[in-house]
C-alpha cells in the first residue's frame, strides 16, 4: 500500500496494491501488519456499511471520549467526498479540514485517527461506504459540527439546493457554537 500524508497530523489517504488483469483486479483492502507498519497501531473492532443517493450528505459526526473513534473508511460503489475536521484542541491543525475523493475506480481509503469530525458527501447516483472502527459506537457519546459552518468553509462539491440531509443532521451546532458548550461546561464542572 501507497500511504500519503494530509494537511492533519495523523489522517492518511491509503492507496491499495491493485492486481489488474482481463478477469477483473484484486486488492487487500486490509492487513493489519501492513497497516501497523505504515499507518497507526490501532485495533479495529467494527466494521459498518451504509448506502446512500446523490446529494446525501452525512455529517460532521464523531464520538466524545472515552469514546472517540478512530476510523478507515472506503466506497465499494460510486463516489463520494469525505472530510475530516480536526477537533483535538491543542493540535497545529485545530479547526482544519481536508478531504479525499473515495470511488469504487479509485479504491483510495482514508484513515481518521480518534479527535476528528467525519462526514461524507455522495457525488454520484448511488454510494455503498464501508468503514472500520476502533471503538464501539455509544449513541450517548455522539457528538457533531454543522456541515454548512461558515467558518470552516468545506466545498463538498454538491449545489446546495441537491444536499439531502437527516433531520438530526440540519440542526448540529457551528464549531464555535460547540466550543462554547464545551467551555460552558468546564466552568460549570470547575465551580
Amino acid at each position: 500500500m501507497n500511504v500519503q500524508k494530509t494537511n492533519i497530523e495523523g489522517v492518511m489517504i491509503i492507496e491499495p496494491r491493485l492486481f489488474k488483469d482481463a478477469r477483473g483486479y484484486f486488492f487487500e483492502s486490509f492487513s493489519e501488519r501492513e497497516f501497523r507498519e505504515k499507518v497507526a497501531d490501532v485495533r479495529f473492532v467494527q466494521d459498518n456499511e451504509s448506502m446512500s443517493q446523490y446529494g446525501v450528505l452525512r455529517g460532521l459526526h464523531f464520538q466524545k471520549e472515552p469514546y472517540a473513534q478512530s476510523k478507515l473508511v472506503r466506497v465499494v460503489r460510486g463516489r463520494v467526498l469525505d472530510v475530516a475536521v480536526d477537533l483535538r484542541v491543542g493540535s497545529p491543525t485545530f479547526g482544519k479540514w481536508t478531504a479525499a475523493e473515495l470511488s469504487e475506480d479509485n479504491h483510495l481509503q482514508f484513515f481518521l485517527p480518534r479527535g476528528m469530525a467525519h462526514g461524507f458527501a455522495v457525488l454520484s447516483e448511488v454510494a455503498v461506504f464501508q468503514y472500520k472502527c476502533d471503538n464501539f459506537y455509544h449513541p450517548e457519546a455522539e457528538g457533531a459540527i454543522a456541515w454548512n459552518d461558515p467558518d470552516l468553509n468545506i466545498d463538498w462539491r454538491l449545489p446546495a439546493q441537491h444536499v439531502l440531509l437527516s433531520e438530526k443532521d440540519s440542526h448540529h451546532p457551528t464549531l464555535r457554537e460547540w466550543l462554547q458548550t464545551i467551555n460552558m461546561q468546564h466552568a460549570t464542572l470547575e465551580y
